[in-house]
């Protein structure tokens, strides 16, 4: 909660009109139980009722409360900027830091978790905030007034009022401690079964084609299950603290009764002075129990708070690169070492220099690390060993930014965002004149099912392009690529999607777009690649082959036989 009020730095000038108006609205708030107490000081007998002192009490009564009324409201509009305001920034920070993560990171991390702190987590953060802001402050001023009244009263009722009623804090102390280990399972939780909902929706054809419906189901029921419980838990706990307090308030309420009617009966106090006294206990009472209630909501908003300041203080890749790529196009591999986990190496030994212009095809069984070595051209992963030279320069050495500027690529799997057609395609050339992003399309062989759309290139794409099929879509990253005009290609089974008399074409528009450009190929389909200039069997990590298709061949090794088992 200290690293929250530091992020709330921005918002001080708020919280300091908020404390302004609350301290308005609980002065006027105190001053009720005064006029009432001389309201019925004015009412002697039967018969025996000042009017005009009554009157003049209830007049200025009603203007306390319209003053109070109006307080209350200002420090909730000032209180609600504060808390959405924050949970705006916070929730942006978030997000920011999940563009700035190490890949490895967000590999190794279930994405509904991500989901679910950005979101359902900000929104508990906020949720007790606003809670904390809107009692806290007014339940503390009302505290210290309403003993200060009650003293001018009668000290030895206000002595025992002081000193019994924080009894409901201890309460409320020892409730909290049980909370907080319930509401913090039950965020985590939340996330596995928001990463499970979104495994479900976005492979909802798997699961069918599989008959895995019935199974994902009873796994939702289980985790499902589990959040219940935890919720369930600590939404009990949390629930018994205000309950409980106002229980103990009352005792020490109706305690405060029997021993101020017995000192008014002796003429200790008026009736008016204990009404008066009474008021004023039930409101020194009322943010004890208000507080104890956000003190409970608090556990869950510090359990909400820890898992987005942790992901907000996750180490993020540091991009301090300042050489810069003059003329790419020359490629080496010196001696490079790399694994995903130390106990298991990957990539060894691994030495290859690439000319400018030439095409290397990558080939090998699955496992054997073909995308493994384009994450690390990429520097989407880092080397452990060794290092990578595009015309001369370590890639370390450059901003990952500028290398990846440097490449286009195209994969397997597609992604387009929920945008139109258009806008998707813009994203390699943010300035392309229409004149030339249909040339693209042409080349990619898009520009005849784009027209075919209801509206053509605006035509809005329902979430990652699900409006389209596979093969469409691939189509698109091809002329997404193809405007971007990269100096080096990435193709990385760029036409495993679409059939086989479109690949042809896509192929011959592919030749055009590589001559004079370095190209990495990984490909399956040992038709693609025949006329690559340089063609790196893998088998686990490691360059077992290497050299041109003929040359392959005549080995008579694995790369002959990959081909054979294809082409016999």
């Amino acid at each position: 909660m200290k690293r929250a009020l530091k992020e709330l730095r921005p918002y001080m000038g708020y919280v300091v009109l908020s404390l302004i108006f609350a301290l308005f609205s609980v002065i006027a708030t105190l001053f009720v139980p005064i006029y009432i107490g001389e309201a019925v000081d004015c009412i002697v007998d039967k018969n025996q009722v000042d009017f005009n002192q009554l009157y003049f009490i209830l007049k200025k009564m009603a203007l306390m409360i319209v003053v109070g009324a109006i307080g209350q409201y200002l420090m909730g509009r000032c209180n609600n900027f504060i808390c959405y305001g924050f949970t705006k920034d916070i929730r942006r920070q978030a997000f920011a830091k999940t563009l700035k993560l190490p890949l490895k990171k967000i590999d190794g991390a279930s994405q509904g978790d991500y989901v679910s702190r950005i979101i359902t987590d900000a929104d508990a953060l906020s949720d007790g905030l606003l809670l904390g802001f809107n009692q806290f402050f007014t339940g503390i001023l009302t505290i210290l007034g309403t003993i200060v009244f009650m003293m001018r009263i009668n000290v030895g009722i206000a002595l025992v009022v002081v000193a019994l009623t924080p009894l409901s804090f201890f309460f409320a102390k020892f409730v909290a401690s049980k909370t907080k280990t319930y509401f913090k399972a039950q965020a985590i939780s939340r996330g596995d079964l928001t990463e499970h909902i979104r495994e479900g929706i976005t492979q909802m054809d798997l699961l069918k084609s599989f008959n895995y419906v019935d199974e994902n189901a009873e796994e939702f029921i289980r985790q499902n299950d589990i959040l219940n419980d935890n919720a369930f838990k600590a939404t009990f706990y949390s629930s018994v603290t205000n309950p409980g307090t106002r229980f103990i308030n009352s005792l020490i309420y109706a305690g405060v009764i029997v021993a101020g009617s017995f000192i008014a009966l002796n003429g200790g106090i008026t009736i008016g002075a204990l009404t008066t006294f009474l008021g004023y206990a039930r409101e020194y009472s009322k943010p004890f129990n208000e507080v104890t209630g956000v003190v409970t909501e608090m556990q869950n908003a510090v359990v909400c708070a820890k898992r987005l300041f942790d992901l907000i203080d996750s180490e993020e890749v540091v991009d301090d690169g300042t050489s810069e790529i003059k003329n790419p196009g020359h490629i080496e591999f010196k001696d490079v070492f790399f694994s995903y986990t130390k106990e298991n190496p990957l990539i060894e030994h691994l030495n290859l220099e690439v000319l400018p212009g030439q095409r290397v095809a990558i080939v090998g069984p699955t496992g054997a690390g073909k995308t493994t070595f384009i994450n690390l051209l990429m520097r989407f992963y880092e080397t452990d060993q060794g290092g990578i030279f595009v015309d001369g320069v370590n890639i370390k050495d450059v901003s990952r930014g500028h290398l990846r500027s440097n490449f286009g690529m195209v994969l397997q799997e597609t992604w387009l965002k929920e945008d139109t057609i258009l806008n998707n395609l813009k994203m390699a050339n943010p300035n392309a004149t229409m004149d030339e992003i249909i040339e693209a399309t042409k080349a990619a062989h898009a520009h005849s099912f784009i027209k075919k759309m209801p509206k053509g290139y605006d035509t809005l794409l329902q979430g990652e392009g699900d409006n389209l099929s596979q093969g469409q879509k691939q189509l698109l990253c091809i002329a997404r690529l193809m405007l971007a005009h990269p100096p080096m290609l990435i193709l990385d089974e760029a036409t495993s999607s679409i059939d086989t008399r479109t690949e042809m074409k896509i192929q011959s528009a592919f030749g055009k777009i590589m001559e004079g450009r370095t190209t990495f190929i990984v490909a399956h389909r040992l038709s693609t690649i025949l006329d690559a200039d340089i063609i790196l069997y893998m088998e686990n990590g490691k360059v077992l082959e290497q050299g041109s298709h003929k040359e392959l061949l005549k080995k008579q090794g694995r790369y002959a036989a990959l081909y054979n088992s294809q082409f016999a």
